[in-house]
């Protein structure tokens, strides 16, 4: 014999409902409005019993009439037929329950930033100066990124891997801030070998898309690999080459020497070269003049470098009204069956 449990109370049976019927999904909520209908169609019925029903005068001896509690259970089998009516109409309801599994797939690119550490990123017409300025925007480049591996390039005289390729953002973001100028010791622009450290980290890469970020201020001063040879290597290993040239052209000012006097430097972008090497792979070629032109250009390559993200969808919906359906059966033979007993008032009907 079932037993309530000791918390148990009717507020509680009924929150569990309620919450039982926010967790459905209705196929026809339209069917839930016409409830309100059900108790009205009762007082409706009631009204038009008590206005039209026919009198008949019987002769009584003379006392008072006293009331019994089993006069009520005439309403029973009216209680039982409404909340059947209710039932069928939760049922055409259609409660359902649906389940709903999301799979994600994505075809990744792989990026390697080539990133100029030579002395003249030092200038300051970039604030604080150039290299503090390219490495902001590499930072929110990398925080934009998703399933892509990437890695980063730092060259001077002479080039080396920082990170090879990773989906560890934690790491790359790291390694990006810890560059400085004078990391490595040979001074110059070496961007030939550089880009052949980057083409080494890509061309055994199997992503849909495999490219190269160069960011550099000057031409090719150092290195024993040219330029447009490591370009023409770049593209026959299907990689894709964006060049960012930054700097201002103009006289620029140095940071104070060690007597506190003011430098200030003649400066210019070798920017047919950065052209160049963009077009023979395939990429292209930006300019950047100052730091919000440095982040459009990080947001335009973003885009043109989208990682293509598929969404599967499955859904499993199943219907409950079968359960409502049943105890609807259940009470219209019950109904029916109290219809025919003591319950009903025959004068009544």
């Amino acid at each position: 014999m079932w037993q309530a449990p000791a918390d148990f109370s009717w507020l509680n049976f009924s929150w569990f409902y309620w919450r039982t019927w926010q967790s459905f999904d209705w196929a026809n909520p339209g069917f839930l409005y016409a409830l309100l209908a059900v108790p009205l169609l009762f007082l409706l019925r009631w009204l038009l019993h008590v206005r039209f029903r026919k009198k008949l005068d019987v002769a009584l001896f003379e006392g008072n009439a006293t009331w019994h509690w089993t006069s009520i259970l005439r309403y029973v089998p009216d209680v039982v037929f409404g909340l059947f009516l209710m039932l069928v109409l939760v049922a055409l309801a259609r409660p359902q329950k649906t389940d709903e599994t999301v799979e994600l797939s994505s075809e990744g690119i792989d990026i390697v930033l080539v990133m100029d550490v030579s002395g003249s990123m030092e200038l300051t017409d970039f604030q604080p100066n150039r290299l503090e300025a390219a490495k902001e925007v590499a930072l929110q480049f990398v925080n934009g990124r998703v399933q892509d591996r990437i890695g980063v390039v730092v060259f001077a005289g002479h080039a080396y891997s920082l990170t090879p390729l990773t989906t560890d953002y934690e790491l790359v973001r790291e390694s990006i801030r810890s560059i400085h100028l004078n990391m490595i010791s040979e001074d110059g622009t070496a961007i030939g070998s550089a880009l052949a450290v980057a083409i080494n980290r890509l061309r055994e890469s199997k992503a849909k898309s495999k490219v190269c970020i160069l960011i550099s201020d000057g031409e090719n001063t150092a290195g024993s690999l040219d330029p447009e040879l490591a370009a023409q290597l770049a593209h026959a290993f299907q990689l894709k080459l964006y060049t960012v040239g930054i700097g201002k052209e103009g006289t620029v000012q140095m940071p104070d020497d060690s007597t506190g006097r003011q430098v200030t430097v003649q400066t210019g972008l070798e920017e047919k070269t950065l052209r160049q090497l963009a077009s023979l792979a395939e990429g292209q070629f930006f300019r950047a003049e100052g730091a919000n032109a440095l982040s459009q250009i990080f947001r335009r390559i973003n885009t043109l470098e989208k990682t293509e993200i598929k969404e599967t969808r499955y859904r499993d919906t199943r219907d409950y009204y079968q359960i409502y359906l049943r105890w609807a059966i259940v009470l219209l033979l019950l109904w029916l069956l109290l219809k025919n007993t003591f319950f009903t008032n025959a004068l009544e009907d």
